[in-house]
């Protein structure tokens, strides 16, 4: 995630940021969670994709 000195680093992504901001849709998305190859974390109700597991799926994605 590279920051371009106008906004905040941020460090965890709600769950329903993600299909925007990968342009993937929330099926595929919950897919990759139930395969293992994304890891969610739960605070309270709340699903959120910390910064680096995010990091580490799209380093993997690439790497195929």
């Amino acid at each position: 995630m590279k920051n371009n000195g106008t906004e905040p680093t941020k460090l965890a992504y709600g769950f329903s940021e993600l299909p925007a901001r990968l342009s993937l849709g929330r099926s595929t998305l919950y897919e990759e969670v139930k395969a293992g190859r994304l890891k969610l974390t739960k605070v309270g109700k709340r699903s959120i994709v910390l910064a680096d597991d995010l990091s580490e799926f799209l380093a993997r994605l690439r790497a195929k």
